[in-house]
């Protein structure tokens, strides 16, 4: 703990640690220039005393490492000059040759592979030629074989420190851009389920307030005279409602977290309810014929194009409801084509509005249904037929849930490797 404030600190302060490193240079080269390095027995302490002129450089090589960090080319220029100004007057290079030592070190750390071969080259070659030719020493001597082997090092230490932060930066940017995708992919996600959430919505309000709203205009009507009949649409407008709230209770459900109780266990609308859809409409006052339905089909597709295929009727057969004119008849049509279910509803209104497109309904019906669709991977396409009426098709791919799937594995492998966007359409 007490080694991990010290290296928080120094990082915090850099300055003061290159200043701190000045120091403990100035002191080693002053103390080496004590020793005279040709003893009988090795270096001796006590029989040198440096010169004035060794000294001054040996402060100025020093105190010019407290910038190191600031600007490595020129500090190591002038260390390696003190250095050659040194070895020129005939002194030992091992002690003033630690500053450029350390100054080369920080330029390999700091600096790029070329800049550093360029430049340790350099100065490995310059100091050691300067040492053999003018030191005080033979020229094989060991202080000479001592700088070259000293700023070989220095350079090659420096460079693998250097590597070595280019691969942690490298490490953690990765880390922070995997984060950053799975961030992405979360609010992808909530905005998709928001969408789908708000689509379910939309189409079972839409439905039930419209048969609402029509059996109530019903019964307002035939109140005063055939009172029985009044009676009869109450009755569809009480059974309505309660659809429309279990089916707003399972969809709102939906957003219940995991602990919440009586989250709803029911199963989405399907294709199973087909009858009862055209049921409810045909008590709405709209004929309704189912023109075909596969079996196959009916009993064979994924659950989230069987929602799809439900909600595309139950949108399709509203907006006939409400925008395709009082003597309107609509039509539906399940079918398989090849590895498709083709969902087809047709009316023959002749309303001041379409089919599809009313003027109250503001589009979202269709938008829905289009998104819908999409999601799967199909196509949805409205407009009106010829010779009069509007016709909604929609074309539901059978492996759309395996696909998604598929495509949303494939992502997710993406991010993990990545650590180490004819017909008149729906609108």
């Amino acid at each position: 703990m007490t080694f991990a404030r010290i290296h928080g600190w120094l990082r915090a302060h850099p300055l003061a640690g290159d200043a701190a490193l000045a120091g403990v240079v100035l002191v080693c080269m002053v103390v080496g220039s004590f020793a005279d390095p040709h003893g009988s027995n090795g270096p001796v302490f006590g029989t040198r005393t440096p010169s004035v002129t060794a000294l001054v450089l040996a402060v100025l090589g020093a105190v010019s490492l407290a910038l190191r960090r600031r600007n490595p080319l020129a500090v190591l220029g002038l260390t390696g000059g003190v250095t050659v100004a040194d070895l020129l007057a005939g002194n030992s290079p091992a002690p003033i040759a630690i500053a450029p030592v350390v100054a080369l070190y920080t330029v390999a750390a700091h600096t790029d592979r070329a800049t550093t071969y360029r430049v340790g080259i350099t100065t490995m070659g310059v100091l050691t030629a300067t040492a053999m030719v003018f030191g005080d020493a033979p020229w094989y001597a060991q202080e000479n074989v001592a700088v070259l082997a000293w700023t070989g090092l220095a350079a090659t230490a420096g460079d693998a420190v250097r590597s070595r932060r280019a691969i942690v930066e490298s490490i953690r940017e990765r880390a922070e851009r995997a984060e950053r995708t799975r961030e992405e992919e979360a609010r992808r996600r909530v905005a998709e389920e928001r969408l789908r959430i708000a689509r379910d919505l939309h189409d079972v309000v839409a439905h039930h307030i419209a048969l609402v709203n029509v059996q109530a205009g019903v019964a307002a009507h035939v109140m005063d005279k055939r009172p029985d009949q009044a009676k009869e649409a109450l009755a569809h407008v009480r059974e309505a409602s309660r659809s429309a709230l279990n089916e707003l209770r399972a969809t709102v459900g939906l957003l219940r977290q995991s602990g919440d109780p009586e989250a709803p266990t029911e199963p989405a609308p399907g294709l199973a309810l087909l009858d009862d859809l055209l049921g409810g409409f045909r008590r709405a006052g709209l004929p309704v014929e189912l023109a075909a339905l596969d079996p196959a089909v009916r009993a064979g597709l994924p659950a989230a194009v069987d929602l799809a295929a439900y909600r595309v009727i139950q949108e399709a057969l509203t907006n006939v409801r409400k925008h395709a004119g009082p003597n309107a008849r609509a039509e539906v049509s399940v079918v398989r084509v090849g590895p498709n279910a083709e969902v087809t509803v047709i009316d023959n209104g002749t309303g001041p509005g379409d089919g599809a497109t009313g003027g109250d309904g503001g589009g979202h019906g269709l938008l829905g249904m289009r998104e819908r669709v999409s999601a799967l991977g199909g196509t949805c396409t409205a407009g009106p037929r010829y010779g009069g009426g509007f016709r909604v098709q929609a074309i539901l791919p059978l492996k759309a849930a395996d696909t998604a799937r598929t495509a949303e594995a494939r992502k997710a492998a993406e991010a993990v490797r990545a650590a180490e966007g004819p017909g008149e359409g729906c609108v």
